[in-house]
């Protein structure tokens, strides 16, 4: 039970990474990940503010999205995830937020184009926009897999807001808070001119760069 009470508290982490990074308020929009070997997910409990939650008030769902532990209601996102879990066998986490700057792209149902090195580093493509789709059962997961793009970790959902994903709840979170920081400078930039995008060669480059020599050398195990 070691793993997956880590991977509780990492859910946990995630969830209050968002609201700490502001990317939601009060009880909005929601983070989880999944235990793949023992087919079991983590999300945030529904309508629970950021700041009240705690480690055990993470509800544990099995991969049909039925409740297994946990005095909480899950997050009515939760079919969404298990949507996406169940088609991406590389996400080991999700985020759902309402992001200001990136929901203001969503309501105008744009897309954000590779306008900025950093958005060719983290995403190496543009952040698309889902056409608007209702929230039952999990017509958003649907939309999600049907036009995610092939590298980007993150998508706009048309008149709703934001959702990320990646390895592992932290993964996610970055880039959700990584959509935001471009959104707003994209924002910004907006108000003063008319952007262009990087031309596809820079986009490989700096993509290429930021997913093979920039950082720390991983540790051994």
């Amino acid at each position: 039970m070691g793993n997956l009470e880590n991977l509780r508290k990492e859910v946990w982490k995630a969830n209050l990474g968002v609201y700490r990074s502001g990317l939601v308020t009060m009880h909005s929009g929601n983070a989880s990940g999944i235990d793949r070997q023992r087919g079991v997910i983590l999300i945030k409990p529904s309508g629970m503010d950021y700041d009240k939650m705690r480690p055990a008030d993470m509800v544990m769902t099995d991969l049909e999205g039925h409740k297994i532990k946990g005095k909480w209601n899950p997050s009515v996102d939760l079919p969404d995830h298990v949507y996406l879990y169940k088609h991406c066998p590389d996400i080991g986490g999700i985020i759902h937020t309402h992001s200001n700057y990136a929901t203001s792209f969503a309501l105008l149902g744009k897309s954000i184009p590779v306008y900025l090195t950093a958005i060719a580093d983290e995403f190496g493509e543009e952040i698309p926009c889902v056409p608007y789709v209702d929230n039952r059962s999990d017509h958003i997961g649907k939309a999600i897999v049907k036009y995610m793009g092939k590298k980007a970790p993150a998508i706009l959902l048309a008149h709703h807001g934001v959702f990320a994903w990646g390895p592992t709840p932290r993964a996610a979170l970055k880039a959700a808070v990584m959509v935001e920081d471009v959104a707003k400078t994209v924002h910004l930039g907006m108000l003063l001119g008319r952007p262009r995008p990087l031309p596809e060669a820079e986009i490989k480059k700096w993509w290429d760069r930021y997913h093979t020599t920039y950082g720390q050398p991983k540790k051994k195990p």
